[in-house]
């Protein structure tokens, strides 16, 4: 018996080396946070070279009871903390009281943690506050970063036992839909090795994923073309002289490119996260029309820090100002417990990161769960010229699971708030799609209220 013990205990013993704190208060936060906050870091990798940084947030209805999401923001690089202020945590910046170098927080009526405990995770390392002891320890991949997340799960649930029952979502947006449903697998096939602690999993959600970039990206032609932003004769003739593939293109096919040119010139000054927001102007523009680029994926950082906020037209970037105010603040990070000198300077989005994107269409992880006792809850905000859904859609139907509801909509005080599909495999696997009308990338973030009754409705096995 003693020898089946053995590596459970040298599994603890390593997760005591962990560091976490509790926060009862933040700068920006009149009085004391009437929530629970503990952050802290935990090690994974060879030698724990890779430091972790998470926020967990209890939930504020039955925290014994709700169940616990990990919750991936995009990127790869993207600070879990943007998650938090921006789309579905508890705290939100009060821009109408903000002024200057001074962010003000106030509550968020709409934020997950009324039906959910949450671990924020900066993730993969160089995200955020997560950070290596060493150079070596900084270079990651997809799955790597997966294989790291999973070892950080089983290593914080063993160092919060009382959650180990709960039910466990594996959740995230954008550039996460390629990271979670590996996760996903690996916390399912370590289930079935038998490996400690057994986790609750009870299955993942995504919001406008990204699954396969190329594929993901070519589908903003057509969708440029369902919202009116691309002509008939246009759409036809694109889709025939590029054969359907708008990033793979030979260089010979005149009649393709310059299809591709009008099409660039219809969608360039369309902002990609919201197609109804204005457009951000920036200083250092890409000319290069035909490039089709990651650009949903990526900030310009400089840009952002030097807009003016009296510029007009108002653009949502601007309230992503206060985050870098603020999460660069001493008192901030002595706040948040954050170790000293582990990183310069937090970025809401890191692109510097020496990251692998080594799985170049995440379908055939979804394929893989589908065939477990798995739930799956994929929404995307449907104005989202960046990651459409169209392009999501398709990868679900390519899944070829039985359909069990027909697209039909649902709602939030009396409203339309989206359009649902509901789909099963062998009565085991189910997953729902559906879309958040008027939303953006992503769509807790135009649509909290919305976001949270899906959710909540959602985990509670209602339909939507």
């Amino acid at each position: 018996m003693l020898h089946l013990l053995l590596p459970l205990l040298l599994f603890i013993s390593n997760v005591v080396r962990s560091h976490s704190a509790i926060i009862e208060s933040l700068p920006g936060f009149t009085g004391d946070l009437p929530f629970k906050l503990e952050t802290g870091y935990v090690g994974v990798g060879e030698l724990e070279e890779v430091q972790l940084f998470y926020y967990f947030l209890e939930s504020e209805r039955s925290p014994k009871d709700d169940p616990l999401l990990l919750w991936l923001a995009g990127g790869p690089g993207c600070s879990a903390l943007s998650a938090l202020l921006f789309q579905i945590g508890p705290l939100q910046f009060d821009y109408s009281n903000s002024s200057g170098n001074k962010p003000l927080l106030k509550l968020n009526p709409y934020s997950w943690t009324k039906i959910a405990n949450i671990i924020f995770l900066d993730a993969p390392v160089g995200t955020g506050f997560s950070y290596a002891t060493t150079g070596r320890a900084y270079n990651s991949s997809d799955t790597s970063s997966a294989a790291q997340t999973y070892e950080f799960l089983r290593k914080w649930l063993m160092a919060h036992l009382k959650f180990l029952t709960n039910p466990l979502y594996i959740t995230g947006d954008s550039y996460s839909g390629v990271v979670v449903p590996i996760i996903v697998q690996e916390v399912y096939d370590g289930n079935e090795a038998g490996r400690e602690p057994p986790l609750n999993l009870k299955g993942y959600v995504l919001g406008n994923p990204v699954t396969c970039q190329e594929k993901d990206i070519s589908q903003r032609v057509r969708y440029g073309h369902e919202m009116a932003l691309i002509s008939d004769e246009l759409y036809e003739s694109t889709k025939t002289d590029c054969n359907g593939d708008y990033m793979n293109v030979d260089p010979t096919n005149g009649a393709c490119l310059a299809d591709l040119e009008m099409v660039s010139s219809c969608l360039e000054k369309i902002c990609l996260p919201h197609i109804l927001e204005p457009k951000c102007n920036v200083i250092s523009p890409n000319h290069t029309r035909l490039k089709w680029s990651r650009a949903i994926l990526e900030e310009n950082i400089v840009d952002i820090v030097s807009m003016s906020q009296q510029s007009k037209p108002w653009c949502r970037d601007y309230n992503y100002l206060y985050s870098y105010i603020w999460a660069n603040d001493m008192k901030v990070r002595e706040a948040l417990h954050v170790r000293e000198g582990t990183k310069k300077e937090w970025n809401r989005c890191n692109h510097s990161l020496s990251y692998t994107m080594d799985v170049l269409n995440s379908v055939v992880y979804h394929r893989y769960l589908s065939k477990k006792s798995l739930r799956a809850l994929i929404y995307s905000g449907d104005h989202d010229l960046g990651i459409p859904y169209v392009g999501t859609l398709d990868w679900i139907r390519s899944l070829n699971l039985t359909l069990l509801g027909l697209w039909s909509p649902w709602f939030v005080e009396g409203q339309v708030a989206g359009y649902s599909i509901a789909y099963v495999e062998n009565h085991w696997y189910d997953l729902t799609f559906t879309t958040i009308k008027g939303g953006g990338h992503t769509a807790p973030e135009y649509k909290p209220e919305e976001c949270l009754a899906m959710i909540n409705r959602w985990l509670s096995y209602y339909p939507l």
